[in-house]
């Protein structure tokens, strides 16, 4: 999952190199507008419907945080 995860976020911003960063937000990787067009691409690719109280800062600082998210709306 982490693959197609990296593939969706270097679709979104192919000019930043995702494993350089711990943090996309700190990192100004992702905003409000590209953490749309994150969510709209996860739940297309995953066959889900992510929650809008999930839709935190907190749960796009990383890949792994992202892939956690993926997996909770997974299960709902």
């Amino acid at each position: 999952m982490n693959g197609k995860i990296l593939e969706i976020l270097q679709s979104i911003r192919p000019e930043l190199d995702f494993n350089e960063s711990s943090n996309f937000i700190l990192d100004g990787y992702l905003d409000s507008f590209y953490i749309v067009l994150l969510v709209d691409n996860l739940e297309k690719e995953f066959t889900i419907s992510i929650n809008s109280k999930n839709i935190t800062p907190d749960n796009f600082t990383n890949i792994e945080a992202i892939e956690k998210l993926v997996k909770i709306n997974k299960t709902l």
